[in-house]
């Protein structure tokens, strides 16, 4: 069966606010057993606007990874990057 991923893109004006959304989603990341293959860490945009913070998460298939975002857990933690950051979370399937 093929992985699921979240490819989120994102640009952190409050650092602290983003700091409670981390500690907040990590339950949920830990329920829906995801592992982290690329949490911020150097990037360039070589094409097409960039963003600050790139992070790849990956599970074990896509409706587990739909799952995760969907969570009452996963959600409450998402008001705080709500309100720290901008950005985009993709949620893919793997080939």
């Amino acid at each position: 069966m093929p992985k699921g991923y979240w490819i989120a893109r994102i640009d952190v004006a409050d650092a602290e606010t983003y700091k409670s959304y981390v500690a907040a989603a990590t339950p949920a990341y830990r329920k829906y057993d995801a592992k982290f293959l690329v949490r911020g860490g150097r990037s360039e945009a070589v094409e097409g606007p960039g963003r600050g913070r790139n992070v790849v998460i990956e599970f074990e298939s896509l409706d587990i990874a739909l799952a995760c975002y969907r969570s009452p857990e996963y959600q409450a933690a998402a008001e705080f990057r709500r309100k720290a950051s901008v950005g985009e979370i993709l949620v893919v399937e793997g080939a």
